[in-house]
Parts: C-alpha cells; sequence; structure tokens
C-alpha cells in the first residue's frame, strides 16, 4: 500500500490533463473518450449487473493460478464478497464501456474474467463485437457465464483455461484482436510473456490495455519493459491502466493522463 500511494503522489506530480497532450489522436481520446460526462444508457445495465453479483449470497470454490499452470491458492468465498473487493470499479467500467463504443473494434481478447465486470463493460460498449474472455477458475468462470445470460450479453465467449497455454496452444498469428485488456496475473514475468505471445496479433489500431501497472515495483518495471517495445509507439498511464498503440505513422510518445 505505501508503494502505491508513492507511485500515485508520483503519476499526479507528473500527470497532465488534455491541454498538455499535443498528438491529435491522444487529444481526441482523451477529451471525446475518457472525458465524456454524458450519462449512458449502458451504465444503468452495468449498475444492475453488479448489483446482482453484489446481491448473490451462494458461496464459490475460487481458485487462483500463477503464471504457469501450477494453483497456488484455493479457498471458499462468497460471490457477493468477491464482487466488493475484486474486479473493475464502476467507474473505470464506464470508461471501459466508453472505450469499446469509441473504438468499435469487432474482436476483443480479455484475459481474466473473474466475475465478468469488464467483461460486460466492453460487451455493452460494442454488442457488435465479438468478446473472448480467458479465465483460470472454473467457479468464478460459471458465475460470470450465468450472468451474461441473464442480462443478455450474447456477444461473449467464456473459456476456462490458464492463460500461457492457450496462447501456446493457438495460433495468435492467425488472430485480429482490436482491444485486449489485460487483467489476469498482476506479476511482471507473466505480464511481459503475455505481452509477447500475443505480439503477433497486433495491426495499427490495435488498443492494449493493462490493469494495475503501479501496482507493485514488479508491474512498474513490466510496463517500463513494455514501453521500451520497438514496435510500441503511444502509450498512456493513467495510473489505473497503461494504454498501448501500436500506430505506426506516429512517433514514439509516451503520456500521463489523469482520467
Amino acid at each position: 500500500m505505501i508503494f502505491q500511494i508513492k507511485s500515485y503522489i508520483q503519476f499526479l506530480w507528473n500527470s497532465k490533463n488534455h491541454h498538455g497532450v499535443h498528438s491529435p489522436f491522444v487529444f481526441d481520446l482523451v477529451t471525446k473518450c475518457f472525458y465524456d460526462k454524458k450519462t449512458k444508457p449502458e451504465y444503468a445495465v452495468l449498475k444492475n449487473y453488479r448489483n446482482s453479483l453484489l446481491q448473490n449470497k451462494n458461496t464459490i470454490e475460487v481458485t487462483d493460478f500463477g503464471a504457469g499452470s501450477r494453483v497456488f491458492k484455493s479457498n471458499i468465498r462468497q460471490v457477493s464478497k468477491i464482487a466488493q473487493t475484486a474486479g473493475i470499479s464502476p467507474k473505470r467500467a464506464e470508461l471501459l464501456c466508453r472505450i469499446a463504443g469509441y473504438f468499435q473494434p469487432s474482436d476483443i481478447l480479455e484475459i481474466g474474467t473473474s466475475l465478468g465486470l469488464a467483461t460486460s463493460a466492453l460487451s455493452l460498449g460494442n454488442l457488435k463485437s465479438q468478446i473472448t474472455t480467458l479465465e483460470g477458475c472454473p467457479q468464478t468462470a460459471s458465475v460470470a457465464t450465468n450472468q451474461f445470460q441473464l442480462f443478455h450479453l450474447d456477444n461473449i465467449e467464456t473459456i476456462v483455461t490458464e492463460f500461457k497455454n492457450y496462447f501456446n496452444n493457438n495460433t495468435m498469428a492467425a488472430v485480429n484482436y482490436q482491444i485486449i485488456y489485460f487483467d489476469g496475473n498482476h506479476s511482471k514475468q507473466a505480464t511481459l510473456d503475455y505481452f509477447e505471445l500475443l505480439l503477433p496479433t497486433i495491426t495499427n489500431d490495435s488498443v492494449w490495455i493493462f490493469d494495475d501497472i503501479h501496482w507493485s515495483e514488479d508491474m512498474e518495471n513490466a510496463w517500463e519493459g513494455i514501453k521500451e517495445n520497438p514496435k510500441v509507439t503511444i502509450t498512456i498511464d493513467t495510473f489505473q491502466w497503461g494504454f498501448v498503440f501500436f500506430r505506426t505513422e506516429q512517433k514514439k510518445e509516451h503520456f500521463i493522463i489523469r482520467s
């Protein structure tokens, strides 16, 4: 916690709003998407989705996995308690919904479904998209799948798998995900492994979002490694998330933006 507080103070010191952005691409993203304050009907659905989970008193066995396939934690938890502490905040869910609406992706990959709070935001942002969401725990994936059906989010495919095995066992170069949301493993090595394994999928319009880039020194080091990759041209640090773009027509620039 102390590390995160120090990181946040440093973020506030270095960050800017849209007035400090001279890239037209980033300026439009910030002003038309990040700072869009208009109420949207999708937000009510997101709220109902969350409330449904908060009212769910059923217990499930939650299994977490490390960067490999080794199980390192398993315990019994109430669904409502998981919804309180895990997953995306209401504000971030609304932003993720706007991002999906802004970029209008046809295919989205999410690494780490949990209870589907972020997945539902991506789905509602563009119901025409096809979302593949990966989850290592069968029990939480089952709860999420039931939620998707309950709220008629029919553009989501949930796959229960260990993430690295999935990337190794599938031909990533044959897939074109316009948005990838990384929220499956908050360790440096796993984050960098997923980054490298998914690089064959990139196009000029790819949007990658990394969650919790300031979670730990380990994650900050991973973020710095991603920024240095020669294929990366633009990054945006919003403290909670790190946005990565591969737009070859733009010079390499790194932005720190209050969202």
